[in-house]
């Protein structure tokens, strides 16, 4: 008989081997991860990159719920690094976040993560050491459940979004410190402006100019880092390359969306097909059909599309700002293409995405005018609190004390979770929104919150800096919570930026309106001026992070430890 420790190590090499196809899969409770540098061709120049045993992106990692799993991760870079299970409920030491409760993988040193899998479902993991993940170290997981699958389908294809660029991703760091709109090439020009005076009349036209000007913002900025420096992928494959995803007639097939980009929010359709979405985050959702879904930054989307005869479809990812596009194909064999779809026009941020509806402010010069001067002198407006067009109520803004880490105040930020966001309209297509989500199941705590946390997202995008109420990370106190507590955490978004916030280490239930049905999430994303609210068990001991997904936001200060303990001193 062979000796059990050689078959692990002859497992072990076999999955490196197959991991220099990004489609590889290690399939052993053993893991052997290298980290290191490695060329890397994506635009016709070659550059070195950090990759995960070879490829980018990584070799996925094929779980089983119930099973423990043992990870060596082995760093041959000159620098440090780490590796992050994104979504993971997993022991705090093991979570690979520096700083908290682990301290990176040296280089030239190896770090072994050892965890329970207890859940099923689409995952991923990533480098949490400096801008790593920009540069290509992310890699999907996938967890087969313990019980049979509620939904039947014939074949299962990761597809998996991310943004690439040739520059270093410290120096695109430094020029939106330097330069906030430097990858904005869509600002607003004179002719513009003379649209606008035809379409709106000058006095309007030249007020809501001044109110944009009032909130150091432009309504075209709708990313920070765009198409001009970004390359968009499918699986580690530019849109020339044309992914392919096979199927043969009559198949329904499951397709696994994972959005891995450091700041990338994408449009996902397949024209021709609709999606049934059943799965967000990697937790079943009842099943619900659309046209098309927007995938924040760090969300996955399981669906389920149905071909019919032997047709090729496009699989088109547009760049929320439509400064790029990524693409594959879904084929009955390999070497087929769809037409590809033209890039719609590039969306405007509203006055709804500053906190003033234009129902509300009537557009007139003096209403907007009014608002934003109460707006910056921290009060709330008059007619706060009052039902508007739509029917929704809006939450005033109260006094304002965030300091220089922000120079924007939603005035009047709402609740958005039935909007499709910034470029969407439902009226054309069916398109997924946050109200859609319900979970197959009801919540395994449905006690009712031991207390209240309100935070703000706040921003100051002259000097990019971002926080929560007007802090960066490095000023702000931890999130203390006791051991067991349930916690309503509500947040409103005073910046005019769409934020995927990812809590570590524990679920978070989305207060949708779902009721005893919320979906659970590992990242949740608040749309400009927009409040909602998400219920947390704390049942994970330890110290976890707590952020922005876009990582330079995480970057410039959008961070904080949130720490569960057994004592009663917790505190917001």
């Amino acid at each position: 008989m062979m000796n059990p420790s050689r078959v692990r190590r002859m497992v072990a090499l076999l999955g490196i081997l197959a991991a220099s196809d990004p489609s590889g899969a290690l399939l052993a409770g053993e893991y052997e991860l290298v980290i290191e540098e490695k060329p890397m061709n994506v635009t016709g120049r070659e550059k070195l990159v950090p990759q995960i045993n070879g490829s980018v992106p990584g070799p996925v990692l094929r779980w089983r719920e119930g099973e423990d799993v043992t990870i060596r991760v082995h760093n041959r870079l000159d620098v440090p690094t780490s590796l992050h299970w994104h979504g993971m409920i997993l022991p705090a030491a093991m979570d690979g976040v520096p700083g908290l409760g682990f301290p990176g993988i040296a280089p030239g040193k190896s770090f072994t993560y050892r965890f329970p899998v207890r859940q099923s479902g689409t995952y991923w993991y990533h480098s949490h050491w400096d801008l790593q993940e920009q540069a290509g170290m992310y890699a999907p997981i996938i967890i087969a459940p313990a019980a049979p699958e509620a939904y039947r389908y014939d074949r299962d294809y990761v597809v998996m979004l991310s943004d690439w660029t040739d520059e270093d991703p410290g120096r695109v760091f430094t020029k939106l410190k330097k330069q906030s709109g430097y990858y904005n090439f869509n600002k607003r020009t004179v002719l513009d402006f003379f649209r606008e005076v035809s379409d709106q009349g000058l006095g309007a036209a030249i007020s809501e100019r001044l109110a944009w000007d009032r909130m150091r913002m432009d309504p075209t900025d709708v990313a920070d880092v765009t198409g001009y420096t970004y390359t968009f992928l499918v699986n580690g494959r530019p849109p020339d390359a044309n992914w392919t995803a096979i199927y043969r007639r009559g198949e329904r097939i499951r397709l696994r969306f994972i959005n891995g980009s450091a700041m990338t929010y994408f449009d996902v359709r397949i024209p021709g097909l609709t999606m049934t979405v059943v799965q967000a985050d990697g937790q079943d959702v009842q099943p619900v059909t659309v046209d098309e879904l927007r995938i924040a930054v760090a969300e996955t989307y399981d669906v389920l599309v149905e071909p019919v005869g032997d047709r090729a479809y496009t699989i088109f990812a547009e760049a929320m700002d439509r400064s790029g596009y990524a693409h594959g194909t879904l084929a009955s064999q390999a070497g087929r293409a769809a037409p590809i779809p033209a890039l719609r026009p590039p969306p405007l941020l509203t006055m709804a995405d500053m906190g003033m509806a234009h129902d509300t402010l009537n557009g007139s010069p003096a209403n907007v005018m009014a608002a934003m001067d109460h707006a910056a002198h921290g009060m709330a407006h008059p007619g706060a609190d009052a039902p508007t067009a739509n029917g929704a109520t809006a939450s005033a803004h109260g006094p304002d004390e965030h300091g220089p880490g922000s120079d924007m105040v939603a005035m009047m930020p709402m609740d958005r979770l039935d909007e499709p966001g910034i470029g969407l309209d439902g009226r054309e297509r069916r398109v997924l929104v946050y109200t859609d989500l319900q979970s197959t199941k009801p919540g395994y705590d449905r006690r009712t919150p031991n207390r209240q946390i309100e935070l703000h997202l706040t921003g100051n995008m002259q000097r990019f800096l971002w926080g929560f109420d007007g802090k960066k990370s490095s000023e702000a106190d931890p999130i203390r919570l006791r051991y067991g507590e349930r916690v309503r955490f509500v947040f409103v978004n005073d910046t005019m930026m769409n934020h995927p916030l990812h809590l570590h280490g524990m679920w978070s239930e989305l207060d949708n309106g779902a009721g005893a049905y919320k979906p659970r999430k590992h990242v949740i994303n608040i749309k400009p001026a927009e409040r909602l609210s998400f219920e947390v068990v704390a049942d994970a001991l330890g110290e976890w992070a707590f952020h922005c997904h876009l990582l330079y936001h995480m970057e410039a200060g959008m961070f904080r430890r949130v720490i569960v303990t057994q004592d009663a001193g917790a505190s917001g």
